[in-house]
């Protein structure tokens, strides 16, 4: 097996020849499943992933953004605090207690949602939720952190006095500056999310890159390991390039120099 794979051959020939290959775009053979190649496990695989991670942060993004606003606005009343437990809760509950309780709830008790399987949108509806609920969390606590800073400032003290309406003083100096924090984080959330999360995909039978991503560790699958942090390194510097462009869309004090 070992002279099948080449892995038998000096580490600096093994080094090149996997080089030549993955400028080729061919990752190599998985050492685990039989005659697979890691190419056509990641382009199986990265579809559910993919799709699980933008369901979930079509969720959590005007949620999460919208809480926040809220509750900077409402700074030590019902709605902060109300705002501020919820995101509390979803950092603090692990994503398999949350989707084991989700589960429990809906699919058990109420007998209202399948408990696992990837087969239809009403099987999405448990993890999207279970995975959303501590992205949601920690996109408001950034956002609020982000406003009341914003809030503070003297630029916004100056559009009130220049009789700005409300609405035109929130969307256009607030939330807008406020923004370039939590776009900062949402590109490597982004990668992360779309890759896979191996514990809601195990949690709840789908067939994603997220599992695929721990068992090619633990089960010393060299070739898949390697195969999914190039990919997954690829995915996150494009997640990040495009932060950067949307930087100067967001903020209109950045723009591209040349």
């Amino acid at each position: 097996m070992m002279a099948y794979y080449g892995l038998d051959r000096p580490l600096i020939e093994q080094y090149f020849t996997y080089m030549k290959n993955l400028l080729r775009g061919n990752m190599g053979y998985s050492l685990k499943y039989t005659n697979r190649t890691v190419n056509s496990i990641i382009a199986s695989t990265f579809p559910v992933s993919a799709e699980l991670g933008l369901r979930a942060l079509a969720v959590a993004l005007p949620l999460g953004l919208a809480l926040g606003v809220a509750s900077a606005r409402k700074r030590g009343k019902a709605v902060d605090y109300a705002c501020v437990v919820v995101a509390v809760i979803g950092v603090s509950i692990p994503s398999f207690i949350m989707g084991s309780f989700l589960q429990y709830i809906f699919a058990i008790r109420l007998k209202i949602l399948p408990v696992s399987q990837w087969e239809s949108t009403a099987h999405t509806i448990l993890p999207t939720a279970a995975l959303a609920l501590s992205l949601m969390a920690t996109l408001t606590r950034v956002m609020r952190a982000s406003m009341l800073e914003v809030v503070m400032q003297d630029y916004i003290k100056t559009a009130k006095a220049k009789g700005l309406s409300e609405g035109k003083i929130v969307w256009s100096h607030q939330i807008r500056n406020a923004m370039i924090p939590v776009l900062t984080m949402l590109g490597p959330m982004v990668a992360s999310v779309l890759m896979g999360t191996f514990v809601i995909e195990k949690i709840f039978a789908i067939p994603g890159l997220g599992q695929h991503f721990v068992n090619s560790i633990t089960g010393l699958d060299y070739t898949m390991t390697m195969g999914l942090t190039v990919f997954y390194g690829t995915f996150l510097v494009f997640a990040n390039f495009i932060v950067d462009l949307v930087y100067g869309i967001v903020d209109p004090r950045i723009r591209i120099t040349k």
